[in-house]
């Protein structure tokens, strides 16, 4: 969400802006968002004026009738005065019902216009214009076949789509044996990775108010991916990164405290609409997986700093789990409203032949601290909204596909590298069970 006055003064860089997210049908929100601007502008200071007559023509009533008991033509001119009061009182009702209703048209209009992005941003309408900025560690194509994720987690008895399709539908599953083992050993790993890297971990809220929802993404997105809480106004998170970020809502946050650097596990709920590919069978796109988070509220010129070291941080996590992963930067017609700028990390996928998405880092600018109300005391006393930013650390059971198609061996065996082998019991291989 922008600052209105940003609005005002520069209206051609937000259409320019709209223009290069390839979102033209938005571009008349601006022009009505000045033009409901100029009206509420207006319509305040009409209202101001009338108050501060209030008071004035008040006494002039009061002197008039002490008048009036000598001098009773005194009394039809107070009458006259009390009229006027009469009529700015019904003016001033009009004007404040109007405020109301200008200022909401504004907000509406606003939370929909986007973000300004950054000039490093490439220009594209959709993802098919993401740029490969640079790959970590040698993609591997084994001379032996790679079965999909769900046939390796099978052979180990560590998934039931069938029972969980009985039980919850579509989108869900069980994970069971090693697998479910392994899951909860890639979160523990992450945790304690992101806690040696200094971040505060944290376990939040799993439902947020419908206020802290419309703080943190923007309405296309709700509505895709947030499920409600009938007769209650509350939300199943789709990340942690909504409690985490609306943890600060209506907040003065001391700037000796910043950076807050946090790190988050939850589980996730996502309606996640419309078809999918073949390719998002099994485990990949679901309603339900759990997921460990980081998230950064800091000074403005700070942002990009950590924009840098967290997405470098995913990319020294899969590594150290021996993944070759790549760095994508999303192109402006695939950034949500809300960012100013995002990449994804994809791992390599042995079976595929080509890298999937395991973690998107996002700068969000103050839009976040703007509709949440945030704000940071300087040391001078002043305030100024702060900047959020959020990344993956690891989100199993997506994860997980990268993991076995990279570590699988001819025989189904699955190998644990080093680093995970203290939070597998010691293990240094998986066994298929048939």
């Amino acid at each position: 969400m922008l600052d209105i006055k940003f609005v005002r003064e520069n209206p051609e860089i937000v259409k320019e802006n709209i223009k290069k997210k390839f979102q033209d049908h938005k571009l008349p929100m601006v022009d009505r968002v000045l033009e409901l601007d100029e009206k509420n502008r207006a319509a305040i200071t009409e209202a101001s004026n009338l108050r501060a007559s209030r008071n004035s023509l008040s006494k002039q009533i009061g002197m008039l009738m002490g008048q009036a008991k000598k001098d009773p033509s005194k009394l039809e001119e107070a009458e006259k005065v009390k009229a006027q009061v009469k009529a700015n009182a019904d003016r001033l009702a009009e004007l404040e019902k109007l405020e109301e209703e200008y200022a909401a048209e504004i907000h509406h209009l606003m939370m929909n216009i986007p973000n300004i992005i950054d000039p490093s941003v490439p220009i594209g309408p959709d993802d098919s214009a993401n740029v490969e900025v640079q790959r970590f560690g040698e993609p591997v194509i084994p001379e032996y076949e790679i079965p999909y994720h769900t046939e390796i987690m099978e052979k180990l008895n560590g998934v039931d789509m069938d029972a969980a399709g009985r039980v919850s539908g579509n989108g869900f599953y069980y994970l069971m044996g090693d697998i479910a083992r392994l899951h909860s050993a890639v979160l523990a790993y992450a945790r304690d990775f992101m806690i040696n890297k200094g971040f505060i971990y944290c376990i939040p809220p799993f439902m947020i108010h419908g206020n802290v929802v419309e703080g943190v993404m923007s309405q296309t997105d709700m509505d895709a991916m947030m499920y409600k809480i009938e007769g209650e106004d509350l939300y199943l998170i789709g990340t942690s990164e909504h409690s985490m970020i609306g943890k600060f809502i209506d907040q003065i946050i001391p700037e000796s405290s910043l950076p807050q650097t946090l790190t988050s596990y939850s589980p996730c709920f996502r309606k996640e609409k419309g078809a999918h590919g073949i390719e998002e069978r099994g485990v990949y796109r679901i309603h339900q997986f759990e997921k460990q988070e980081m998230i950064v509220v800091c000074k403005p010129e700070e942002s990009m700093e950590w924009y840098e070291k967290m997405w470098r941080y995913s990319v020294e996590l899969f590594r150290s789990l021996e993944i070759p992963v790549r760095q994508l930067e999303c192109c402006s017609g695939d950034l949500a409203d809300l960012k100013v700028k995002s990449c994804d990390i994809e791992a390599w996928s042995p079976r595929q032949q080509k890298y999937f998405e395991v973690c998107s880092c996002s700068n969000l600018g103050d839009a976040q601290a703007r509709r949440l109300k945030m704000r940071v005391k300087g040391a001078d006393g002043k305030t100024y909204l702060p900047h959020t930013l959020n990344n993956t650390v690891v989100a199993p059971p997506r994860m997980l596909i990268a993991f076995l198609e990279n570590h699988l061996l001819a025989d189904g065996s699955v190998t644990i590298p080093e680093v995970l082998r203290p939070y597998m019991g010691g293990a240094e291989i998986l066994v298929p069970k048939n």
